[in-house]
């Protein structure tokens, strides 16, 4: 059960009557309250008591104005610290009562404090966890006195005035509820927690890999939950598919039962490797180099008995270079190099080029064809092309060049052709003299 603080306190009238002030405070079995004294400019001048029963001579606790720790004398107030409000702690069914607190000047009459704490009943229908689409029903029902005002906040810190509250769970009701009551000038707030059963936010743009980099294909189960809770809800099967970006049909490449123990099994995994804390909640797929066929949609799905599916969809795009006069060059040569997606790339995205170190150029433009009218052999090597969102790095990709000088390439041209006019004959006879 939460802790819960329940700071309160009524406007205080000066009294030399000796007149009790009432506080109306509210709590639930199991919770906390604190007990704030008045916000006296004087009251550390105070002896301070607190009392079961306003006449009675003994006391629960109490404190003189020299003393730095309070006299306990009831163990159920015993979280009392010098000059801090009043804690009881794991409330229990005879804390809903009436208590007193006395504060005296050693010249002056007492003045008399009156706190009630009345019960406050707070239930989850069904309890938590839920899974998305479950109707879930808060109710609050609290004791006398009557003229309480009951609402609910939401963990987005949202009032709702019906009592009891049904509403069809989503992730956006995951957390502390509140239930709010405001009884004259007293306010409670008592915490209860709904727990939705979800996967791991979905991405909010794609993943992007190339035949160079890495490929990563997130997916988890939330930190608070459990697979004893995945389990207890009805938990059938857990499946990753990939749809190709070049068909539509869905190839399933892993799949997880409810069998002990938890094992992947693999249907084509396309050399992707499965996480390796499932019992963390990592189902996470991955691979070191990405591959030309890996673009396209894939699915971590969630299925449960009762025909609830929880879907997170991760959607990669391929980074490739090409070059248009293939790997293999003359110095010479023009040389145009195109890294892209398959598509034009959005507007927040943009390319940065790293020739190799002994390139003449040195600061490329990033641009795509990237153009290069005369190529050297400086320019061989490997060429990179990095994709960058803001200052974000996304991935990368590399292609190697080989570039032959031109004058040994037409030495090579001349040496064949001089082959070729030195030998005209099929069976060519070595020079000298012949016996006829």
């Amino acid at each position: 059960m939460n802790i819960f603080i329940l700071l309160l306190l009524l406007a205080v009238l000066t009294s030399t009557t000796g007149a009790a002030e009432v506080v109306v405070v509210y709590a639930q079995i199991g919770g906390t309250v604190t007990l704030k004294p008045p916000a006296l400019n004087d009251l550390k001048k105070h002896y301070m008591y607190w009392k079961k029963d306003k006449d009675s001579t003994e006391d629960l606790a109490w404190l003189n104005p020299m003393g730095n720790n309070w006299k306990i004398k009831d163990e159920a107030w015993k979280n009392i610290s010098s000059w801090s409000p009043l804690v009881i702690k794991n409330i229990q069914q005879e804390h809903f009562r009436t208590f007193f607190l006395k504060l005296k000047k050693p010249t002056d009459n007492p003045t008399f404090y009156e706190y009630e704490i009345h019960k406050l009943t707070v239930s989850v229908d069904p309890s938590s966890p839920v899974l998305p689409g479950e109707t879930v029903t808060l109710s609050c029902s609290a004791e006398t006195p009557l003229g309480k005002r009951i609402q609910w906040m939401n963990p987005r810190g949202e009032l709702n005035p019906l009592n009891p509250l049904t509403f069809s769970a989503s992730m956006r009701d995951n957390g502390p509820w509140s239930c709010m009551v405001t009884d004259g000038q007293s306010k409670s707030q008592v915490n209860v927690s709904v727990t939705v059963l979800d996967l791991s936010p979905a991405l909010s743009r794609p993943q992007y890999t190339s035949t160079s980099s890495h490929l990563s294909l997130p997916c988890s189960l939330l930190p608070h939950i459990s697979w004893e809770q995945i389990k207890a809800k009805g938990f059938r099967e857990l499946h990753w598919s990939f749809i190709p970006t070049t068909v539509s049909v869905p190839q399933r490449l892993f799949s997880l039962s409810a069998e002990e123990p938890l094992t992947w099994k693999p249907d084509q995994n396309k050399g992707l490797q499965p996480g390796t804390n499932l019992k963390k909640g990592d189902l996470s797929l991955r691979r070191k180099r990405g591959i030309e066929e890996d673009a396209g949609e894939y699915i971590c799905a969630l299925e449960f008995e009762n025909g609830v599916t929880l879907k997170r969809s991760v959607h990669v795009k391929l980074l490739q270079i090409v070059s248009s006069t293939g790997t293999e060059l003359i110095s010479g040569q023009q040389l145009n190099l195109t890294c892209g997606l398959e598509q034009p790339l959005p507007s927040d995205l943009h390319l940065k080029w790293l020739p190799p170190k002994q390139s003449t150029l040195s600061d490329p433009r990033p641009s795509s064809p990237l153009i290069i009218p005369l190529v050297s052999t400086a320019d061989a090597g490997k060429w990179r092309c990095e994709l960058w969102q803001n200052n974000t790095q996304l991935t990368w990709a590399e292609i190697t060049l080989e570039i032959v000088p031109w004058l040994s390439v037409w030495m090579l041209q001349k040496m064949r052709h001089l082959r070729r006019r030195l030998c005209q004959c099929k069976h060519p006879k070595p020079k000298g003299f012949y016996r006829t």
